[in-house]
């Protein structure tokens, strides 16, 4: 019984992100809900999904592939806080290459985010599944991060082919000079540079979304991430 729910836990997740994309059910659902109460329901609806999705995963009979060393929890440890970073930073931001962002107020001489990644939601998401999967080698945890991580890194490349189709190619290497698809690729090219402090109030979002990820981890997962 714990497979069967894992499997149609994965389907409804798998389900609920797929459907809304559709052209047609996307359009419908912004109407009668405007973008802002689209991204919140969408969000929330997510978020209880891929907790569901992963309690499954805990609940599923536990078939080791390999053991857990002390080095994964530093990894994860380490990787995470750049990976909700990553997210904070990106959702909402002026970034007209990511389908989290929004076209408005983005200035291609001062790209923001962008400048560190086009992608910083897919590859947060990226990050998340590949940094769960070192500690939690077992079958039902690989068969639920393995295709998060999978999906992230194809969605980066089919949002980047979207886009470029769509801008152009004059556009999209006037508007792309000063950023990167890979995080870091353009900062250590020298074609960017960060100006400023990074915004206080994401900054401040981001450090309480890890504190509190942190913490209601074991309650919610029921395993401390601590080393």
């Amino acid at each position: 019984m714990e497979w069967i729910e894992f499997c149609c836990a994965m389907i409804v997740f798998l389900a609920s992100h797929r459907i809304p994309a559709a052209p047609g059910v996307r359009a419908r659902l912004l109407s009668v809900m405007g973008p802002h109460g689209y991204a919140i329901g969408f969000s929330l609806i997510s978020v209880l999904l891929l907790w569901w999705l992963i309690s499954a995963a805990e609940r599923a009979p536990f078939v080791p592939l390999w053991d857990q060393q002390t080095w994964h929890r530093w990894v994860i440890n380490l990787g995470m806080p750049l990976a909700i970073a990553l997210a904070v930073f990106g959702i909402g931001a002026a970034n007209p290459f990511a389908f989290e962002g929004r076209t408005a107020g983005f200035n291609p001489d001062r790209p923001g985010v962008a400048g560190l990644t086009r992608q910083p939601l897919l590859w947060s998401l990226a990050l998340w599944a590949g940094l769960h999967l070192l500690p939690n080698g077992d079958l039902a945890h690989v068969m639920l991060f393995a295709p998060f991580l999978a999906m992230a890194l194809i969605g980066i490349s089919m949002v980047e082919h979207r886009r470029r189709a769509a801008m152009g190619q004059q556009e999209w290497a006037r508007l792309t000079a000063r950023t990167s698809a890979v995080p870091g690729l353009a900062l250590i090219g020298g074609r960017w540079r960060p100006q400023g402090a990074p915004p206080v109030l994401r900054s401040l979002l981001a450090l309480v979304t890890w504190a509190v990820l942190w913490h209601l981890h074991e309650q919610m997962i029921g395993f401390w991430p601590g080393v």
